[in-house]
């Protein structure tokens, strides 16, 4: 049974990925679904995905990068931070399922363009988590 904890973190950042793609409409695009409630379905899978590849890659990736986060005096969170959308974006913008409507996540515009959602997705997630439920 997934942890309630990760529920919410998902529906977080369901929402910060959504209010990111309607801050910068014309480089962050979330594809997939022909009705609201298809639209819903694939934010809440691209979620679903940001949320894994932070999970289970993000931790080896920050080890690996320690002295450069040392470094940077932590400003390289926002490289590993686009570098973790730039993952989402691959794994969700493949042909996995070929029966399928095509959906996911697309960033055009180059690498600043990752940077920069990733850095309005992580203060909108700051944000948005101050106000999610907390488990005691």
């Amino acid at each position: 049974m997934p942890s309630v904890n990760f529920v919410v973190r998902v529906l977080v950042t369901a929402l910060a990925l959504w209010l990111t793609s309607l801050i910068v409409p014309d480089h962050v695009e979330i594809v997939g679904g022909e009705s609201t409630g298809g639209r819903i379905v694939a934010v809440l899978a691209v979620a679903l995905v940001y949320s894994l590849v932070n999970l289970l890659v993000k931790p080896v990736v920050s080890l690996l990068s320690l002295p450069l986060y040392i470094l940077t005096l932590g400003l390289f969170t926002l490289v590993v931070n686009a570098a973790m959308l730039g993952l989402t974006t691959w794994i969700t913008g493949r042909d996995w399922f070929s029966g399928l409507p095509a959906w996911g996540l697309e960033i055009h515009g180059g690498f600043w363009w990752y940077v920069i959602a990733a850095l309005i997705v992580s203060v909108l997630q700051l944000v948005i988590g101050a106000f999610a439920p907390k488990r005691d």
